[in-house]
Protein backbone atom coordinates (compact mmCIF):
# COMPACT_ATOMS: atom_id res chain seq x y z
CA UNK A 1 0.00 0.00 0.00
CA UNK A 2 1.12 3.51 -0.65
CA UNK A 3 2.52 5.23 2.46
CA UNK A 4 0.55 8.32 3.48
CA UNK A 5 2.57 11.49 3.91
CA UNK A 6 2.11 13.19 7.30
CA UNK A 7 2.61 16.88 8.09
CA UNK A 8 2.93 18.63 11.44
CA UNK A 9 -0.10 20.74 12.41
CA UNK A 10 2.17 23.74 13.04
CA UNK A 11 3.67 23.45 9.56
CA UNK A 12 0.16 23.25 8.09
CA UNK A 13 -0.93 26.43 9.92
CA UNK A 14 2.24 28.21 8.83
CA UNK A 15 1.78 27.17 5.19
CA UNK A 16 -1.85 28.21 5.16
CA UNK A 17 -1.07 31.62 6.65
CA UNK A 18 1.31 32.54 3.81
CA UNK A 19 -0.12 35.15 1.44
CA UNK A 20 -3.32 35.44 3.50
CA UNK A 21 -4.85 38.67 4.70
CA UNK A 22 -7.48 38.82 7.46
CA UNK A 23 -10.40 41.16 6.86
CA UNK A 24 -12.64 42.02 9.83
CA UNK A 25 -16.27 41.08 9.29
CA UNK A 26 -17.41 44.60 10.06
CA UNK A 27 -15.45 45.91 7.05
CA UNK A 28 -17.42 43.66 4.72
CA UNK A 29 -20.86 44.57 6.11
CA UNK A 30 -22.43 48.03 5.95
CA UNK A 31 -23.46 49.95 9.02
CA UNK A 32 -26.92 48.77 10.21
CA UNK A 33 -29.78 51.23 9.57
CA UNK A 34 -32.84 51.68 11.79
CA UNK A 35 -36.24 53.22 11.17
CA UNK A 36 -37.84 55.77 13.48
CA UNK A 37 -39.24 52.96 15.63
CA UNK A 38 -35.76 51.56 16.21
CA UNK A 39 -36.25 48.50 13.98
CA UNK A 40 -33.38 47.49 11.74
CA UNK A 41 -34.34 47.29 8.07
CA UNK A 42 -32.50 45.50 5.26
CA UNK A 43 -30.40 47.52 2.91
CA UNK A 44 -28.68 46.58 -0.35
CA UNK A 45 -25.12 45.35 0.09
CA UNK A 46 -22.81 47.70 -1.78
CA UNK A 47 -20.53 46.27 -4.41
CA UNK A 48 -16.99 45.56 -3.27
CA UNK A 49 -14.63 48.10 -4.72
CA UNK A 50 -11.10 46.93 -5.36
CA UNK A 51 -8.04 48.84 -6.38
CA UNK A 52 -5.57 47.75 -9.05
CA UNK A 53 -3.19 46.24 -6.48
CA UNK A 54 -5.97 44.20 -4.87
CA UNK A 55 -7.11 42.89 -8.29
CA UNK A 56 -3.54 41.80 -9.04
CA UNK A 57 -3.30 40.11 -5.60
CA UNK A 58 -6.55 38.27 -6.23
CA UNK A 59 -5.62 37.07 -9.72
CA UNK A 60 -1.96 36.31 -9.02
CA UNK A 61 -2.46 32.81 -7.49
CA UNK A 62 -4.98 31.90 -10.24
CA UNK A 63 -2.65 32.91 -13.07
CA UNK A 64 0.68 31.86 -11.56
CA UNK A 65 -0.51 28.30 -10.80
CA UNK A 66 -1.61 27.78 -14.40
CA UNK A 67 1.41 29.52 -15.88
CA UNK A 68 3.82 27.44 -13.79
CA UNK A 69 2.20 24.23 -15.07
CA UNK A 70 3.32 25.19 -18.57
CA UNK A 71 6.62 26.72 -17.47
CA UNK A 72 7.61 23.43 -15.80
CA UNK A 73 7.27 21.71 -19.19
CA UNK A 74 8.90 24.39 -21.37
CA UNK A 75 11.65 26.11 -19.35
CA UNK A 76 13.75 23.03 -18.39
CA UNK A 77 13.68 21.77 -21.99
CA UNK A 78 14.63 25.15 -23.43
CA UNK A 79 17.38 25.58 -20.81
CA UNK A 80 18.70 22.10 -21.56
CA UNK A 81 18.81 22.76 -25.32
CA UNK A 82 20.42 26.18 -24.86
CA UNK A 83 23.07 24.99 -22.39
CA UNK A 84 23.85 21.90 -24.46
CA UNK A 85 24.30 24.07 -27.53
CA UNK A 86 26.50 26.59 -25.67
CA UNK A 87 28.66 24.17 -23.64
CA UNK A 88 28.92 21.00 -25.72
CA UNK A 89 28.52 22.39 -29.24
CA UNK A 90 30.33 25.65 -28.34
CA UNK A 91 27.79 27.74 -30.27
CA UNK A 92 25.52 30.43 -28.80
CA UNK A 93 21.79 30.33 -29.47
CA UNK A 94 21.09 32.35 -32.62
CA UNK A 95 18.21 34.86 -32.32
CA UNK A 96 18.02 34.09 -28.58
CA UNK A 97 15.71 37.03 -27.80
CA UNK A 98 13.24 36.05 -30.56
CA UNK A 99 13.22 32.42 -29.38
CA UNK A 100 12.77 33.52 -25.75
CA UNK A 101 9.78 35.64 -26.80
CA UNK A 102 8.40 32.70 -28.78
CA UNK A 103 8.75 30.35 -25.81
CA UNK A 104 7.00 32.89 -23.57
CA UNK A 105 4.18 32.99 -26.13
CA UNK A 106 4.02 29.17 -26.03
CA UNK A 107 3.65 29.17 -22.24
CA UNK A 108 1.07 31.97 -22.18
CA UNK A 109 -0.83 30.47 -25.13
CA UNK A 110 -0.92 26.99 -23.62
CA UNK A 111 -1.96 28.39 -20.23
CA UNK A 112 -4.92 30.20 -21.78
CA UNK A 113 -5.78 27.31 -24.10
CA UNK A 114 -5.80 24.66 -21.36
CA UNK A 115 -7.97 26.85 -19.10
CA UNK A 116 -10.29 27.56 -22.04
CA UNK A 117 -10.45 23.85 -22.82
CA UNK A 118 -11.52 23.09 -19.24
CA UNK A 119 -14.05 25.92 -18.92
CA UNK A 120 -15.32 26.25 -22.49
CA UNK A 121 -15.00 22.99 -24.45
CA UNK A 122 -15.10 20.20 -21.86
CA UNK A 123 -18.62 21.13 -20.60
CA UNK A 124 -19.83 20.64 -24.19
CA UNK A 125 -18.36 17.12 -24.33
CA UNK A 126 -19.77 16.10 -20.94
CA UNK A 127 -23.29 17.43 -21.55
CA UNK A 128 -23.42 15.99 -25.07
CA UNK A 129 -22.11 12.61 -23.85
CA UNK A 130 -24.72 12.40 -21.09
CA UNK A 131 -27.67 13.44 -23.26
CA UNK A 132 -26.92 11.84 -26.62
CA UNK A 133 -28.00 8.26 -25.74
CA UNK A 134 -31.30 9.53 -24.29
CA UNK A 135 -32.27 11.57 -27.34
CA UNK A 136 -30.69 9.76 -30.29
CA UNK A 137 -30.48 6.14 -31.41
CA UNK A 138 -27.10 4.39 -31.39
CA UNK A 139 -26.43 5.19 -35.07
CA UNK A 140 -26.90 8.91 -34.43
CA UNK A 141 -24.68 8.78 -31.34
CA UNK A 142 -21.86 7.11 -33.26
CA UNK A 143 -22.22 9.56 -36.17
CA UNK A 144 -21.82 12.50 -33.76
CA UNK A 145 -18.78 10.78 -32.18
CA UNK A 146 -17.30 10.31 -35.66
CA UNK A 147 -17.73 14.00 -36.57
CA UNK A 148 -16.35 15.06 -33.20
CA UNK A 149 -13.23 12.97 -33.80
CA UNK A 150 -12.61 14.82 -37.07
CA UNK A 151 -13.26 18.23 -35.52
CA UNK A 152 -10.92 17.80 -32.57
CA UNK A 153 -8.06 16.77 -34.86
CA UNK A 154 -8.11 20.14 -36.60
CA UNK A 155 -8.10 21.80 -33.16
CA UNK A 156 -4.98 19.97 -31.89
CA UNK A 157 -2.17 22.50 -31.20
CA UNK A 158 0.52 20.06 -32.43
CA UNK A 159 -1.15 19.51 -35.83
CA UNK A 160 0.26 22.89 -36.88
CA UNK A 161 3.75 21.47 -36.37
CA UNK A 162 3.17 19.07 -39.26
CA UNK A 163 2.30 21.96 -41.56
CA UNK A 164 5.40 23.87 -40.42
CA UNK A 165 7.48 20.74 -41.09
CA UNK A 166 6.16 20.59 -44.66
CA UNK A 167 8.01 23.74 -45.64
CA UNK A 168 11.37 22.03 -44.93
CA UNK A 169 10.84 19.00 -47.22
CA UNK A 170 12.68 19.05 -50.57
CA UNK A 171 10.22 18.10 -53.39
CA UNK A 172 13.06 16.80 -55.58
CA UNK A 173 14.09 14.23 -52.95
CA UNK A 174 10.64 13.25 -51.62
CA UNK A 175 7.83 14.42 -53.96
CA UNK A 176 4.97 12.50 -52.29
CA UNK A 177 6.08 13.58 -48.83
CA UNK A 178 6.18 17.19 -50.08
CA UNK A 179 2.69 17.10 -51.61
CA UNK A 180 1.13 15.48 -48.53
CA UNK A 181 2.53 18.25 -46.32
CA UNK A 182 2.01 21.22 -48.66
CA UNK A 183 -0.61 21.40 -51.42
CA UNK A 184 -2.48 18.38 -49.96
CA UNK A 185 -1.89 19.26 -46.29
CA UNK A 186 -5.62 19.82 -45.72
CA UNK A 187 -6.45 16.37 -47.13
CA UNK A 188 -3.74 14.79 -44.97
CA UNK A 189 -5.14 16.37 -41.80
CA UNK A 190 -8.66 15.33 -42.91
CA UNK A 191 -7.53 11.69 -43.29
CA UNK A 192 -5.90 11.88 -39.87
CA UNK A 193 -9.18 13.26 -38.53
CA UNK A 194 -11.17 10.46 -40.19
CA UNK A 195 -8.89 8.01 -38.38
CA UNK A 196 -9.55 9.72 -35.05
CA UNK A 197 -13.29 9.75 -35.83
CA UNK A 198 -13.26 6.01 -36.51
CA UNK A 199 -11.34 5.50 -33.25
CA UNK A 200 -13.98 7.52 -31.38
CA UNK A 201 -16.74 5.34 -32.83
CA UNK A 202 -14.99 2.06 -32.03
CA UNK A 203 -13.97 3.30 -28.59
CA UNK A 204 -17.56 4.29 -27.76
CA UNK A 205 -18.93 0.93 -28.96
CA UNK A 206 -16.22 -0.78 -26.91
CA UNK A 207 -17.37 1.08 -23.80
CA UNK A 208 -20.97 0.06 -24.49
CA UNK A 209 -20.29 -3.60 -25.30
CA UNK A 210 -17.37 -4.13 -22.90
CA UNK A 211 -15.08 -5.39 -25.68
CA UNK A 212 -11.49 -6.38 -24.95
CA UNK A 213 -8.82 -4.06 -26.36
CA UNK A 214 -6.55 -6.94 -27.42
CA UNK A 215 -8.40 -8.00 -30.62
CA UNK A 216 -8.92 -4.35 -31.62
CA UNK A 217 -5.15 -3.79 -31.39
CA UNK A 218 -4.46 -6.77 -33.63
CA UNK A 219 -7.23 -5.88 -36.10
CA UNK A 220 -6.08 -2.26 -36.48
CA UNK A 221 -2.33 -2.88 -36.45
CA UNK A 222 -2.27 -5.78 -38.95
CA UNK A 223 -3.32 -3.78 -42.07
CA UNK A 224 -1.23 -0.81 -40.90
CA UNK A 225 1.92 -2.91 -40.69
CA UNK A 226 1.19 -4.67 -44.00
CA UNK A 227 0.72 -1.35 -45.84
CA UNK A 228 3.91 -0.03 -44.24
CA UNK A 229 5.87 -3.06 -45.47
CA UNK A 230 4.44 -2.66 -49.00
CA UNK A 231 5.37 1.05 -48.96
CA UNK A 232 8.86 0.12 -47.72
CA UNK A 233 9.59 -1.68 -51.00
CA UNK A 234 8.43 1.30 -53.15
CA UNK A 235 11.29 3.77 -53.80
CA UNK A 236 9.01 6.84 -53.39
CA UNK A 237 6.42 5.66 -50.88
CA UNK A 238 9.10 4.43 -48.48
CA UNK A 239 9.74 8.11 -47.62
CA UNK A 240 6.12 8.46 -46.39
CA UNK A 241 6.28 5.74 -43.71
CA UNK A 242 7.97 7.92 -41.07
CA UNK A 243 5.42 10.73 -41.53
CA UNK A 244 2.48 8.29 -41.37
CA UNK A 245 3.62 6.77 -38.07
CA UNK A 246 4.44 10.21 -36.62
CA UNK A 247 0.86 11.33 -37.39
CA UNK A 248 -0.35 8.71 -34.90
CA UNK A 249 1.60 10.45 -32.16
CA UNK A 250 0.44 13.96 -33.10
CA UNK A 251 -3.27 13.22 -32.72
CA UNK A 252 -3.32 12.18 -29.07
CA UNK A 253 -2.98 15.69 -27.67
CA UNK A 254 -4.76 17.83 -25.06
CA UNK A 255 -7.92 18.38 -27.18
CA UNK A 256 -8.59 14.95 -28.67
CA UNK A 257 -8.07 12.81 -25.58
CA UNK A 258 -10.26 14.63 -23.02
CA UNK A 259 -13.08 15.58 -25.42
CA UNK A 260 -13.44 12.19 -27.08
CA UNK A 261 -13.05 10.47 -23.71
CA UNK A 262 -15.70 12.72 -22.15
CA UNK A 263 -18.10 11.82 -24.94
CA UNK A 264 -17.35 8.08 -24.84
CA UNK A 265 -17.49 7.76 -21.06
CA UNK A 266 -20.60 9.95 -20.94
CA UNK A 267 -22.36 7.69 -23.47
CA UNK A 268 -21.28 4.54 -21.61
CA UNK A 269 -22.35 5.93 -18.22
CA UNK A 270 -25.71 7.07 -19.56
CA UNK A 271 -26.25 3.55 -20.90
CA UNK A 272 -25.29 2.09 -17.50
CA UNK A 273 -22.18 0.36 -18.85
CA UNK A 274 -19.35 2.60 -17.75
CA UNK A 275 -19.50 3.05 -14.03
CA UNK A 276 -18.70 -0.53 -13.03
CA UNK A 277 -15.89 -1.08 -15.49
CA UNK A 278 -12.24 -0.64 -14.55
CA UNK A 279 -11.49 -0.20 -18.25
CA UNK A 280 -13.44 3.05 -18.63
CA UNK A 281 -11.25 5.74 -20.12
CA UNK A 282 -8.71 3.42 -21.71
CA UNK A 283 -8.38 2.27 -25.30
CA UNK A 284 -9.53 5.31 -27.29
CA UNK A 285 -6.04 6.82 -27.10
CA UNK A 286 -4.56 3.64 -28.59
CA UNK A 287 -7.09 3.47 -31.41
CA UNK A 288 -6.74 7.21 -32.09
CA UNK A 289 -3.02 6.60 -32.54
CA UNK A 290 -3.30 3.69 -35.00
CA UNK A 291 -6.14 4.67 -37.38
CA UNK A 292 -4.56 7.99 -38.47
CA UNK A 293 -1.45 6.03 -39.55
CA UNK A 294 -3.67 3.84 -41.69
CA UNK A 295 -5.39 6.92 -43.15
CA UNK A 296 -2.15 8.64 -44.17
CA UNK A 297 -0.79 5.41 -45.69
CA UNK A 298 -3.97 4.96 -47.74
CA UNK A 299 -3.78 8.59 -48.91
CA UNK A 300 -0.16 8.13 -49.96
CA UNK A 301 -1.05 4.99 -51.97
CA UNK A 302 -3.93 6.83 -53.66
CA UNK A 303 -1.67 9.82 -54.46
CA UNK A 304 1.05 7.57 -55.87
CA UNK A 305 -1.53 5.75 -57.99
CA UNK A 306 -3.11 8.92 -59.43
CA UNK A 307 -0.31 11.52 -59.59
CA UNK A 308 3.20 10.88 -61.06
CA UNK A 309 6.21 12.46 -59.27
CA UNK A 310 7.00 14.71 -62.27
CA UNK A 311 3.70 16.56 -61.91
CA UNK A 312 4.30 17.03 -58.16
CA UNK A 313 7.79 18.44 -58.77
CA UNK A 314 6.40 20.82 -61.42
CA UNK A 315 3.61 21.81 -59.04
CA UNK A 316 6.19 22.39 -56.28
CA UNK A 317 8.06 24.77 -58.59
CA UNK A 318 4.80 26.67 -59.19
CA UNK A 319 4.15 26.82 -55.43
CA UNK A 320 7.67 28.08 -54.82
CA UNK A 321 7.36 30.74 -57.54
CA UNK A 322 3.97 31.80 -56.19
CA UNK A 323 5.41 31.93 -52.66
CA UNK A 324 8.30 34.10 -53.84
CA UNK A 325 5.90 36.43 -55.65
CA UNK A 326 3.62 36.54 -52.62
CA UNK A 327 6.56 37.24 -50.32
CA UNK A 328 7.40 40.30 -52.43
CA UNK A 329 3.90 41.75 -51.97
CA UNK A 330 2.24 39.68 -49.25
CA UNK A 331 -1.37 40.15 -48.23
CA UNK A 332 -2.01 41.17 -44.62
CA UNK A 333 -3.41 37.75 -43.76
CA UNK A 334 -0.21 36.08 -45.00
CA UNK A 335 1.97 38.07 -42.61
CA UNK A 336 2.81 37.07 -39.08
CA UNK A 337 1.17 37.25 -36.58
CA UNK A 338 -2.09 37.45 -38.57
CA UNK A 339 -1.39 34.16 -40.34
CA UNK A 340 -1.03 32.40 -36.97
CA UNK A 341 -4.13 34.15 -35.60
CA UNK A 342 -6.19 33.00 -38.60
CA UNK A 343 -4.91 29.44 -38.13
CA UNK A 344 -5.91 29.53 -34.46
CA UNK A 345 -9.41 30.83 -35.18
CA UNK A 346 -9.83 28.28 -37.99
CA UNK A 347 -8.87 25.46 -35.61
CA UNK A 348 -11.22 26.24 -32.69
CA UNK A 349 -14.25 28.14 -34.03
CA UNK A 350 -15.57 25.38 -36.38
CA UNK A 351 -15.29 22.88 -33.49
CA UNK A 352 -17.26 25.22 -31.19
CA UNK A 353 -19.91 25.76 -33.89
CA UNK A 354 -20.26 21.98 -34.34
CA UNK A 355 -20.53 21.34 -30.59
CA UNK A 356 -23.02 24.20 -30.24
CA UNK A 357 -25.13 22.85 -33.14
CA UNK A 358 -25.27 19.38 -31.56
CA UNK A 359 -26.09 20.74 -28.11
CA UNK A 360 -28.54 23.53 -28.88
CA UNK A 361 -30.18 22.36 -32.14
CA UNK A 362 -30.10 18.54 -32.05
CA UNK A 363 -30.28 17.89 -28.30
CA UNK A 364 -32.09 21.16 -27.39
CA UNK A 365 -30.12 21.36 -24.15
CA UNK A 366 -28.68 24.34 -22.33
CA UNK A 367 -25.47 24.80 -20.36
CA UNK A 368 -25.55 26.24 -16.87
CA UNK A 369 -23.41 29.32 -16.30
CA UNK A 370 -23.01 30.06 -19.99
CA UNK A 371 -20.96 33.18 -19.22
CA UNK A 372 -18.16 30.96 -17.83
CA UNK A 373 -18.37 28.80 -20.95
CA UNK A 374 -18.14 31.86 -23.22
CA UNK A 375 -15.14 33.03 -21.21
CA UNK A 376 -13.57 29.59 -21.70
CA UNK A 377 -14.15 29.63 -25.47
CA UNK A 378 -12.56 33.09 -25.71
CA UNK A 379 -9.54 31.79 -23.77
CA UNK A 380 -9.27 28.71 -26.01
CA UNK A 381 -9.31 30.75 -29.24
CA UNK A 382 -6.92 33.43 -27.94
CA UNK A 383 -4.63 30.80 -26.42
CA UNK A 384 -4.45 28.84 -29.67
CA UNK A 385 -3.57 32.01 -31.65
CA UNK A 386 -0.80 32.96 -29.19
CA UNK A 387 0.49 29.36 -29.12
CA UNK A 388 0.73 29.33 -32.93
CA UNK A 389 2.89 32.48 -32.83
CA UNK A 390 5.10 30.84 -30.20
CA UNK A 391 5.27 27.65 -32.24
CA UNK A 392 6.71 29.55 -35.21
CA UNK A 393 9.20 31.71 -33.32
CA UNK A 394 9.96 29.53 -30.28
CA UNK A 395 9.61 25.76 -30.39
CA UNK A 396 10.07 25.16 -34.13
CA UNK A 397 12.94 27.65 -34.39
CA UNK A 398 14.78 26.27 -31.35
CA UNK A 399 14.24 22.62 -32.29
CA UNK A 400 15.34 23.21 -35.90
CA UNK A 401 18.45 25.10 -34.77
CA UNK A 402 19.48 22.52 -32.15
CA UNK A 403 18.83 19.63 -34.52
CA UNK A 404 20.95 21.25 -37.22
CA UNK A 405 23.85 21.90 -34.85
CA UNK A 406 24.01 18.48 -33.14
CA UNK A 407 25.39 17.01 -36.35
CA UNK A 408 28.44 19.25 -35.84
CA UNK A 409 29.53 17.03 -32.96
CA UNK A 410 30.66 14.31 -35.38
CA UNK A 411 30.46 15.78 -38.92
CA UNK A 412 31.14 19.02 -40.73
CA UNK A 413 28.25 21.54 -40.80
CA UNK A 414 28.23 25.10 -42.11
CA UNK A 415 26.89 26.61 -38.86
CA UNK A 416 29.95 25.48 -36.82
CA UNK A 417 33.25 26.47 -38.38
CA UNK A 418 35.32 24.13 -36.17
CA UNK A 419 33.14 21.09 -36.86
CA UNK A 420 33.46 18.20 -36.41
CA UNK A 421 34.02 19.05 -32.75
CA UNK A 422 34.72 15.49 -31.58
CA UNK A 423 35.82 12.17 -33.02
CA UNK A 424 33.17 10.16 -34.88
CA UNK A 425 32.45 7.69 -32.07
CA UNK A 426 32.46 10.32 -29.29
CA UNK A 427 30.33 12.70 -31.37
CA UNK A 428 27.72 10.06 -32.14
CA UNK A 429 27.69 9.07 -28.46
CA UNK A 430 27.09 12.71 -27.48
CA UNK A 431 24.23 13.01 -30.01
CA UNK A 432 22.63 9.78 -28.73
CA UNK A 433 22.97 10.85 -25.09
CA UNK A 434 21.55 14.29 -25.91
CA UNK A 435 18.47 12.68 -27.47
CA UNK A 436 18.04 10.25 -24.56
CA UNK A 437 18.17 13.00 -21.89
CA UNK A 438 15.84 15.20 -23.98
CA UNK A 439 13.27 12.39 -24.17
CA UNK A 440 13.55 11.60 -20.46
CA UNK A 441 13.15 15.23 -19.39
CA UNK A 442 10.30 16.00 -21.79
CA UNK A 443 8.33 12.94 -20.68
CA UNK A 444 8.77 13.47 -16.94
CA UNK A 445 7.49 17.05 -17.40
CA UNK A 446 4.23 15.89 -19.04
CA UNK A 447 1.34 16.45 -16.56
CA UNK A 448 -0.73 13.69 -18.22
CA UNK A 449 1.89 11.06 -17.27
CA UNK A 450 1.58 11.94 -13.59
CA UNK A 451 -2.21 11.57 -13.82
CA UNK A 452 -1.89 8.21 -15.60
CA UNK A 453 0.58 6.97 -12.96
CA UNK A 454 -1.84 7.82 -10.15
CA UNK A 455 -4.70 6.07 -11.97
CA UNK A 456 -2.65 2.92 -12.48
CA UNK A 457 -1.48 2.89 -8.86
CA UNK A 458 -5.07 3.09 -7.63
CA UNK A 459 -6.28 0.51 -10.16
CA UNK A 460 -3.66 -2.07 -9.10
CA UNK A 461 -4.01 -1.35 -5.34
CA UNK A 462 -0.42 -0.09 -5.21
CA UNK A 463 1.16 -3.14 -6.89
CA UNK A 464 2.12 -1.00 -9.92
CA UNK A 465 3.44 2.15 -8.27
CA UNK A 466 3.15 5.55 -9.93
CA UNK A 467 6.92 6.03 -9.87
CA UNK A 468 7.42 2.67 -11.61
CA UNK A 469 5.07 3.61 -14.44
CA UNK A 470 6.54 7.09 -14.86
CA UNK A 471 10.04 5.62 -14.90
CA UNK A 472 9.14 2.93 -17.45
CA UNK A 473 7.37 5.37 -19.79
CA UNK A 474 10.13 8.00 -19.51
CA UNK A 475 12.93 5.51 -20.17
CA UNK A 476 10.89 4.06 -23.05
CA UNK A 477 10.35 7.44 -24.70
CA UNK A 478 13.99 8.43 -24.13
CA UNK A 479 15.20 5.19 -25.72
CA UNK A 480 12.78 5.66 -28.64
CA UNK A 481 13.99 9.21 -29.36
CA UNK A 482 17.60 8.02 -29.13
CA UNK A 483 16.88 5.20 -31.61
CA UNK A 484 15.17 7.72 -33.92
CA UNK A 485 18.27 9.95 -33.87
CA UNK A 486 20.54 6.94 -34.52
CA UNK A 487 18.26 6.08 -37.46
CA UNK A 488 19.06 9.49 -38.98
CA UNK A 489 22.78 9.18 -38.29
CA UNK A 490 23.18 5.70 -39.77
CA UNK A 491 20.46 6.32 -42.39
CA UNK A 492 18.42 3.17 -41.90
CA UNK A 493 14.65 2.92 -42.38
CA UNK A 494 12.24 3.52 -39.50
CA UNK A 495 10.62 0.11 -40.08
CA UNK A 496 13.79 -1.54 -38.73
CA UNK A 497 12.75 -0.04 -35.37
CA UNK A 498 8.98 -0.30 -35.70
CA UNK A 499 8.65 -3.90 -36.92
CA UNK A 500 10.67 -5.57 -34.12
CA UNK A 501 9.16 -3.12 -31.62
CA UNK A 502 5.54 -3.82 -32.54
CA UNK A 503 6.21 -7.56 -32.89
CA UNK A 504 7.54 -7.57 -29.32
CA UNK A 505 4.64 -5.35 -28.22
CA UNK A 506 2.07 -7.72 -29.73
CA UNK A 507 3.76 -10.74 -28.08
CA UNK A 508 3.71 -9.00 -24.69
CA UNK A 509 0.05 -8.08 -25.34
CA UNK A 510 -0.85 -11.76 -25.67
CA UNK A 511 0.93 -12.56 -22.40
CA UNK A 512 -0.44 -9.59 -20.40
CA UNK A 513 -3.77 -9.16 -18.64
CA UNK A 514 -6.41 -6.78 -20.02
CA UNK A 515 -5.68 -4.06 -17.43
CA UNK A 516 -1.98 -3.85 -18.26
CA UNK A 517 -2.71 -3.97 -22.02
CA UNK A 518 -4.98 -0.94 -21.65
CA UNK A 519 -2.43 0.98 -19.61
CA UNK A 520 0.59 -0.06 -21.71
CA UNK A 521 -0.84 0.88 -25.10
CA UNK A 522 -2.38 4.14 -23.83
CA UNK A 523 0.88 5.17 -22.14
CA UNK A 524 2.42 6.13 -25.49
CA UNK A 525 -0.35 8.66 -26.14
CA UNK A 526 0.02 10.64 -22.92
CA UNK A 527 3.65 11.49 -23.65
CA UNK A 528 3.08 13.30 -26.93
CA UNK A 529 1.99 16.70 -25.65
CA UNK A 530 1.86 20.06 -27.43
CA UNK A 531 5.42 20.94 -26.32
CA UNK A 532 7.18 17.63 -26.98
CA UNK A 533 5.72 17.03 -30.46
CA UNK A 534 6.74 20.32 -32.17
CA UNK A 535 10.14 20.33 -30.48
CA UNK A 536 11.01 16.73 -31.42
CA UNK A 537 9.58 17.10 -34.93
CA UNK A 538 11.58 20.26 -35.62
CA UNK A 539 14.71 18.76 -34.06
CA UNK A 540 14.42 15.63 -36.20
CA UNK A 541 13.88 17.59 -39.42
CA UNK A 542 16.73 20.00 -38.64
CA UNK A 543 19.02 17.09 -37.78
CA UNK A 544 17.99 15.22 -40.94
CA UNK A 545 18.65 18.30 -43.12
CA UNK A 546 22.10 18.81 -41.57
CA UNK A 547 22.98 15.19 -42.34
CA UNK A 548 21.53 15.41 -45.86
CA UNK A 549 18.77 12.87 -45.10
CA UNK A 550 15.71 12.80 -47.33
CA UNK A 551 13.34 13.21 -44.36
CA UNK A 552 13.64 13.44 -40.61
CA UNK A 553 10.34 11.86 -39.61
CA UNK A 554 10.03 8.73 -37.50
CA UNK A 555 11.46 9.89 -34.17
CA UNK A 556 8.00 10.34 -32.63
CA UNK A 557 6.94 6.92 -33.94
CA UNK A 558 9.97 5.29 -32.29
CA UNK A 559 9.18 7.23 -29.12
CA UNK A 560 5.66 5.73 -29.13
CA UNK A 561 6.44 2.00 -29.35
CA UNK A 562 9.26 1.89 -26.78
CA UNK A 563 7.14 2.97 -23.77
CA UNK A 564 4.50 0.39 -24.77
CA UNK A 565 7.11 -2.38 -24.64
CA UNK A 566 8.59 -0.98 -21.40
CA UNK A 567 5.23 -0.77 -19.57
CA UNK A 568 4.01 -4.19 -20.77
CA UNK A 569 7.33 -5.79 -19.70
CA UNK A 570 7.15 -4.13 -16.31
CA UNK A 571 3.51 -5.18 -16.01
CA UNK A 572 4.48 -8.83 -16.55
CA UNK A 573 7.15 -8.48 -13.85
CA UNK A 574 4.60 -6.94 -11.45
CA UNK A 575 2.16 -9.78 -12.18
CA UNK A 576 4.92 -12.36 -11.55
CA UNK A 577 5.91 -10.66 -8.27
CA UNK A 578 2.32 -10.46 -7.01
CA UNK A 579 1.72 -14.15 -7.81
CA UNK A 580 4.98 -15.13 -6.11
CA UNK A 581 4.07 -13.17 -2.96
CA UNK A 582 0.61 -14.77 -2.94
CA UNK A 583 2.19 -18.24 -3.33
CA UNK A 584 4.66 -17.58 -0.50
CA UNK A 585 1.87 -16.26 1.71
CA UNK A 586 -0.15 -19.40 0.98
CA UNK A 587 2.84 -21.63 1.88
CA UNK A 588 3.34 -19.70 5.13
CA UNK A 589 -0.35 -20.08 5.94
CA UNK A 590 -0.23 -23.83 5.28
CA UNK A 591 2.88 -24.20 7.46
CA UNK A 592 1.19 -22.29 10.29
CA UNK A 593 -1.90 -24.50 10.00
CA UNK A 594 0.29 -27.64 10.01
CA UNK A 595 2.19 -26.37 13.07
CA UNK A 596 -0.99 -25.53 14.98
CA UNK A 597 -2.49 -28.91 14.01
CA UNK A 598 0.55 -30.85 15.27
CA UNK A 599 0.49 -28.93 18.55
Amino acid sequence: MARNKSIRYGDYIQAMSVDSHKIPYIELMPEPLFDRHGNEYPQPVPKIKMGGGEVVKLLQPYISTRFMDQARAVVPLAAYLGLFQYIVLQTPVIDASIIAGGLLAVMVGLMMFMEGLKLGLMPFGEVIGNNLPRKLHLGGVLFIAFLLGIGVTFAEPAIGALQVAGSIVDPEKAPYLFTLLNDRAGTTVLLVGLGVGLAAVLGTVRFLRGWSLKPLIFISLTPTLILSIIAFFDPELTKIVGLAWDCGAVTTGPVTVPLVLALGIGVASAAGKGADSSLSGFGIVTLASVFPILGVLLLSFYTAYTVPPDIIIARAAEIKAAAEMASAQPQWYELTPWAEVILGVRAIVPLVIFLGFVLFVILRERIKESSIMNYGIFLAVAGMCIFNVGLTYGLAKLGDQSGGLIAGAFSSVDAISASPLYSLSVGIGIAALFAWVLGLGATLAEPALNALGMTVQNMTNGAFKKSMLMGAVSVGVATGIMLGVLKLIFDFHILYILLPGYALGLLLTILSTEEFVNVGWDSAGVTTGPVTVPLVLAMGLGFGNALGSTEGFGILAAASICPIVAVLSLGLYVQYRVKREERLAEIDMNQMEDTSGSV
